[in-house]
């Protein structure tokens, strides 16, 4: 089977408190968004202490331009994407030389060529790397980057595929936007760059993770659940107070159907590799699982230390287990997206 070489992200240089951001949202919007006072208490209610960060804080006051702003979403993307990817390399122990394949994940800029090209050219690439630029998926994008990584290992056993998801949430903040969605995003989103190496099962697998199967669903008639409003100043972020009463009402079915085709059940489950969209989200899976102990640590350690960083921010919570350690046997990766949509990987961990 496909097995999960090596993950890598970024620390970003700008790291800031939580409570630095409180105080320039309340600043950026109490005269024009009159709920701002009564609703300040929502940037605490994250639990969230540190946000990741691409710019210092200072740079979110400034006025700019849609074009300005996705400029620099192209060009930290290329410097930390390239950084990601060197460390992640370096990690599983192969060459650049060595990548049959790139998928590149993101939803929060544009670019064409798109990124994967960009990032082929700064680093010198094979030029004949299969590239799969994935656009539009959100927060489900990394475990979604993740199944179609070992599809693609699937279906070549001599792959070394490179995933890479980036996600600048920072840069898509639209000051003169002072709707509700606007402000409480504010208190979540963050910005972060991930890459990891998976490989085909002609390599050794050194780290013992292994990919068995993966499911994609879609829910009708929820699409205006989460996404973008696409406008003349940038993207203009929707989401709905409804996200954590969907998670309750469908992913427990979903996932034991899920692990049922494998023979599985919940309680099979002993890593729990989660997208945390914030406290809401994380405390809706609790609910809706009722799995004993702990189980979202780590999952919640990172939206602790990094806030929602849509995409990237899975496989940050992967890397943490690839670096802390596993538990021997089952596990499952999971994240809600647009659509309203879930995506699941199920990975199996060798002790």
């Amino acid at each position: 089977m496909p097995f999960i070489a090596a993950v890598s992200k970024i620390d970003l240089p700008h790291k800031t408190s939580q409570q630095e951001v409180k105080k320039q949202a309340q600043d950026m919007f109490s005269v024009n968004f009159p709920e701002a006072k009564r609703l300040i208490f929502a940037f605490d209610n994250t639990e969230i202490i540190t946000r990741n960060f691409c710019k210092p804080l200072s740079y979110y006051t400034q006025p700019n331009t849609f074009e300005e702003r996705n400029n620099e979403y192209i060009a930290n993307t290329l410097q930390y994407s390239v950084e990601a990817i060197e460390a992640c390399v370096k990690k599983a122990g192969v060459n650049k030389e060595d990548i049959t394949d790139i998928l590149f994940v993101s939803t929060t800029g544009l670019a064409t060529p798109s990124m994967d090209a960009l990032i082929i050219n700064k680093m010198r690439l094979n030029p004949h790397i299969n590239r799969i630029p994935i656009w539009g998926l959100g927060c489900g994008g990394g475990v979604s980057g993740m199944a179609k990584a070992n599809t693609v290992a699937k279906a070549n056993p001599d792959a070394v595929v490179l995933l890479v998801a980036v996600e600048l949430c920072s840069l898509t903040l639209i000051k003169s936007d002072y709707s509700k969605s606007n402000f409480i995003g504010s208190s979540l989103f963050s910005d972060g760059i991930a890459a990891t190496i998976v490989k085909g099962d002609n390599h050794q697998n050194n780290t013992g993770v292994g990919y068995v199967a993966s499911s994609s669903k879609l829910y009708y008639d929820s699409l205006d659940v989460m996404g973008w409003d696409f406008q003349d100043t940038g993207f203009k972020v929707l989401f709905s107070k409804d996200i954590p009463t969907f998670i309750n009402e469908h992913i427990g079915n979903d996932i034991d159907v899920f692990l049922q085709k494998h023979n599985l059940q919940l309680n099979d489950i002993k890593n729990f590799i989660f997208h945390p969209g914030g406290k809401k989200v994380l405390d809706a899976y609790s609910s809706a699982l009722a799995v004993d102990g702990d189980f979202m640590k780590n999952t919640r350690e990172v939206m602790n230390g990094y806030g929602n960083m849509s995409s990237a921010t899975v496989l940050y919570v992967l890397e943490k287990f690839m670096t802390e350690g596993f538990e021997p046997g089952y596990g499952l990766m999971l994240a809600m997206g647009p659509g309203f949509s879930s995506e699941m990987v199920l990975l199996e961990i060798k002790g």
